[in-house]
């Protein structure tokens, strides 16, 4: 057992120096001489992991001097709240900014690029369609569409845009024909269209010729690159594969109770929790504070398991995890909902695995199993077929209950529910279990 904590101590040290040394993100790429140009990717899904990776970035610009931001803009799209929050990141820099679409800006990318000072386009890349959906990939309620809505429109006003394309961006109701969007259909724009209805004010082949369009000339270009660490960063904070990670952790160190030794569901569990603060300190949602909270909650709960203090220690070490966890996240409704469905599926899990599995870690020492089955020869009461017509002796009064002697043994009996006198003949009529019910035999009958 101590093995198995040192294991688990040294373990826990090397993936905390792993953290460390992977938490420094890499420092810019730089070229050049005169003007300071800043080239920062907003690419994949738009979510809380890139929020965190663009406000550094941005930070970073602004202390190194930059004269102009490029951001080179390559999403599908992603979540609401990141957009609105990277669109005011955007907004707020006094960076002269420009949103570079070398491939795809859908959706929340093209809410982010109406938020920046000026839109450069490449030939073949595309902008727009930009409605909100819900988890279901349905179309969002009328109150949450009409928010964005106004997002969009304040977006496209900021620097004088035509704010019909941006809402026909995101309201299929919005009938622009003439530009690949009839009726029931989102606008999706090409570089082209975009140049032509001011959202767009070039289209370029590449870096080169933007810096051209932008008069900058013998410039230092520095590129931003997303660390290591700021990608877990990213995939965990994703709202999808947060309850995933919960429901990993949760459900292995709950298996781990009842198997032997420290195996693969502790690892995988703890490994999954590790991971889920990991990438919300580095996304700057967590501080350690919270980490420690949780650790806290766990030797709460253990004590609890194996020392009962009537549920006290039990309560107080769940509502420190808890809380932990709504500490460290972005969105309390989000990691509410995680939890929620975390503790559905341990719960199921593990009754599956008790009953197909069972107890065989330390839980097995302060849970009794042992069942008296039949087949084990536990038996609740002694049945006494052999009785059945015996004849015997009342000692007792039977009114109905008394006592008789029956087969020369002194047996608790019942009348079949007349009254017996001491000392008469009866017989056994009926035998259920220790329940053995009797008749007086009178003269001339059985």
């Amino acid at each position: 057992m101590k093995k198995n904590f040192r294991v688990m101590g040294y373990s826990f040290m090397l993936i905390i120096a792993f953290m460390m040394l992977i938490f420094t993100p890499p420092e810019a790429k730089s070229t050049g001489s005169d003007e300071l140009v800043y080239y920062i990717p907003v690419e994949q899904a738009v979510e809380r992991g890139l929020e965190a990776f663009l406000n550094r970035s941005i930070t970073t610009a602004e202390e190194e001097g930059a004269d102009h931001i490029v951001f080179e803009v390559n999403t599908p799209g992603g979540f609401v709240d990141a957009a609105g929050n990277i669109a005011k990141l955007v907004r707020d820099t006094e960076v002269p900014t420009t949103a570079f679409i070398v491939a795809d800006a859908l959706s929340a990318g093209a809410y982010i690029s109406l938020n920046a000072d000026q839109i450069v386009m490449t030939p073949g890349s595309r902008m727009g369609s930009a409605a909100v959906i819900d988890g279901t990939g349905n179309a969002a309620e009328d109150k949450a569409q009409s928010a964005w809505l106004a997002s969009m429109r304040d977006a496209a006003e900021l620097n004088g845009r035509d704010e019909q394309y941006a809402l026909a961006m995101a309201d299929a109701r919005i009938d622009l024909p003439e530009y690949g969007a009839g009726e029931g259909e989102l606008l999706t724009l090409t570089g082209r269209q975009a140049l032509e209805v001011g959202y767009a004010e070039a289209v370029v082949e590449n870096r080169t010729e933007l810096l051209e369009f932008l008069n900058i000339e013998n410039a230092e270009e520095k590129t931003m690159e997303v660390s290591f660490a700021e990608q877990i960063a990213r995939f965990v904070t994703n709202p999808i594969v947060i309850p995933i990670l919960l429901s990993i952790g949760s459900l292995g160190l709950v298996l781990e109770l009842y198997s032997p030794g420290f195996g693969i569901p502790g690892i995988m569990g703890a490994s999954a929790l590790l991971l889920y603060f990991y990438g919300h300190l580095v996304a700057g949602f967590a501080g350690w504070e919270t980490l420690i909270l949780f650790g806290v909650g766990a030797i709460l709960l253990l004590v609890e398991v194996f020392s009962p203090s009537f549920g006290v220690f039990g309560i107080i070490g769940i509502g420190a995890m808890i809380g932990s966890l709504v500490m460290s996240s972005f969105s309390t409704m989000n990691i509410l909902l995680s939890v929620t469905i975390a503790v559905i599926v341990t719960a199921v899990a593990s009754v599956l695995f008790f009953k197909y599995v069972g107890y065989s870690g330390p839980m097995k020492r302060v849970i009794f199993t042992d069942q008296t089955k039949t087949e084990l020869g536990y038996v609740s009461n002694v049945n006494r077929d052999e009785l059945m017509g015996e004849i015997g002796e009342s000692l007792t009064i039977l009114r109905p209950s008394g006592t008789a002697v029956l087969n020369n043994e002194r047996l608790d009996v019942v009348s079949e529910g007349g009254y017996i006198e001491q000392g008469k003949k009866i017989k056994v009529i009926s035998v259920a279990g220790s329940r053995i019910v009797v008749r007086e035999i009178t003269e001339g009958k059985d």
